[in-house]
């Protein structure tokens, strides 16, 4: 793929240009998007235009660029969370009208916990976990309770390089974590990303015993039940490794 004066390939251009669109964030001007992006605003324009031209931007009026409908309707279609969705979904409606509660489901990319559907309970404390948004293993139940069901040596490898920005939390401490979440098989954080909340998760094991989700909920601490709250999303997230199998 061709290079840019800077070094930089024409696919490396494109996704830069895609990530220049903030969380909530549904339209930019082009000025601002060729800023965000690092790339004159020439290569932006010209970029922007080839890829509207596909239906992955729209170019509006005024030079306004929103990410297009193509781009969406190709990552649902074929994205490797359309399964684990799809079976989930019954299961973390069962929950939310047992319990009440806001549910989430996410996966582990890299050392952080990918949210992939949520859940939220009209009224009930914020729900830090947004579709598509992250968190960092340390700071999340599902994060926690997904890592703690990983291999040794991928434990290993997360504690060796773990740093956390605020300087509150150490490897040993993480090191802790995972291991009670491993051993009484559910993970558990109290007022870490919001003070009035309590996280719980559990792992979704397919069919080979791998973890490949984190099925978990978000509770006012004043509703902190434990003994119920386990018990459901274990058996919700057995139901969820039985619809996945393999």
């Amino acid at each position: 793929m061709a290079n840019s004066a800077s070094g930089d390939s024409v696919v490396d251009r494109i996704v830069r240009v895609i990530e220049a669109f903030p969380e909530g964030v549904i339209s930019l001007q082009l000025s601002e998007l060729a800023d965000r992006a690092g790339l004159p605003l020439s290569s932006a324009h010209r970029l922007v235009r080839q890829l509207s031209e596909h239906g992955l931007l729209d170019l509006g009026a005024g030079g306004t660029v929103r990410l297009g409908l193509r781009l969406w309707e190709l990552v649902n279609r074929n994205s490797p969370t359309l399964a684990l969705r799809q079976a989930a979904m019954p299961f973390m409606e069962d929950i939310q009208q047992v319990l009440n509660q806001n549910v989430n489901l996410a996966v582990l990319d890299g050392w952080e916990a990918l949210f992939v559907e949520r859940l939220s309970r009209r009224g009930s404390v914020a729900n830090r976990a947004r579709i598509a948004g992250r968190m960092p293993v340390h700071i999340s139940s599902a994060g926690l309770a997904l890592m703690s069901h990983q291999s040794r040596e991928m434990q290993a490898e997360y504690l060796q390089q773990f740093a956390d920005p605020s300087g509150k939390v150490t490897s040993d401490v993480v090191r802790h974590f995972l291991a009670e979440a491993a051993q009484q098989g559910y993970a558990q954080l109290a007022g870490v990303v919001d003070p009035d909340t309590w996280g719980i998760a559990v792992p979704v094991m397919n069919m080979k015993r791998r973890a490949v989700a984190a099925l978990g909920v978000v509770v006012p601490l004043a509703e902190m039940r434990l003994q119920a709250l386990v018990p459901a999303l274990q058996t919700a997230a057995r139901g969820i490794g039985r619809q996945l199998g393999d």
